[in-house]
């Protein structure tokens, strides 16, 4: 696929998309090949507020202020048009340099402590870890 930008009225730029890939990488900062994500899915326990969910989504963004090897997080809940999400409803997608840094995260203590929040209110958990690929 190649993209054509007018950048005058006397020219034209091209840009490929892998041009426009590594543009969006660059841009996007911690979308960095090897890097490594720690993908998780919740559904909460039927009778779970939505003023608990909140809270619960608030203290899991936090983690990232607590906890350095975190370098990247972002999260939402389910838009799932093919209705293949299992019933899972929320989507936490945390971003690590490397493997050693789930390490690290994975038995500190605010993340016990969010562990803690969490437990009671939790229904169903899938996660996925996996070093980022190019392609």
């Amino acid at each position: 696929m190649v993209l054509v930008f007018a950048g005058s009225m006397t020219g034209a730029t091209t840009m490929t998309l892998a041009d426009e890939k590594s543009d969006a990488s660059q841009k996007a900062g911690s979308s960095h090949i090897g890097d490594f994500r720690h993908v998780v899915f919740f559904t909460f326990k039927e009778g779970t507020s939505d003023a608990k969910i909140e809270e619960i989504v608030k203290a899991f963004g936090n983690l990232k202020n607590e906890i350095p090897s975190i370098i990247d997080y972002e999260w939402g809940p389910s838009e799932s048009v093919e209705k293949l999400n299992d019933g899972f409803t929320h989507c936490f997608l945390v971003t690590f340099k490397d493997k050693a840094g789930l390490e690290a995260y994975l038995p500190s203590a605010p993340h016990k402590a969010f562990g803690k929040l969490l437990k009671p209110h939790l229904g169903k958990v899938f996660v996925f870890d996996y070093t980022a690929k190019g392609e």
